[in-house]
């Protein structure tokens, strides 16, 4: 695997540094975030291959930190964890645009396999990106 970012944010933060330290030890660079305002704020200063947010914290639950998200980034890949799923929560992180939702406690196995498929749908939506803007300026120039 190459060595994605990641950015967790959970208000448990004991959860957190275990978590952080088993994504560490699979060579993934990990940064973390005890709520939703905070993961807004490094989301602005940084890119992150995936996201790993907790459904329910104080404050700014992970709906309304996944739509700020998504206002930062549209290609930011954010996989929702839970400890508390409901059906009509998981439709709706879908539907926003989160790429993933995983209930508490969560395989590290699974949620690796999941920020790789992040770390490969961010690098596809960005070389699509690219490769639009490169047509346009062809198109632009009559080339």
């Amino acid at each position: 695997m190459s060595e994605s970012t990641v950015l967790l944010v959970d208000d448990e933060e004991e959860f957190v540094e275990v978590l952080a330290e088993r994504l560490e030890a699979r060579g993934l660079t990990v940064d973390t975030a005890g709520d939703g305002a905070l993961a807004l704020e490094k989301a602005g200063k940084r890119s992150f291959d995936a996201i790993v947010l907790d459904m329910a914290m104080p404050g700014m639950d992970g709906i309304e930190t996944l739509k700020g998200l998504l206002q930062i980034n549209p290609d930011f890949q954010v996989i929702l964890l839970t400890g508390r799923a409901t059906l009509g929560q998981a439709v709706e992180a879908m539907k926003l645009g989160a790429l993933d939702f995983l209930e508490k406690p969560v395989d590290i196995e699974t949620l690796v396999a999941k920020i790789e498929e992040a770390a490969t749908k961010k690098s596809s939506l960005k070389d699509k990106r690219i490769a639009d803007k490169l047509s346009d300026i062809m198109r632009k120039k009559g080339w």
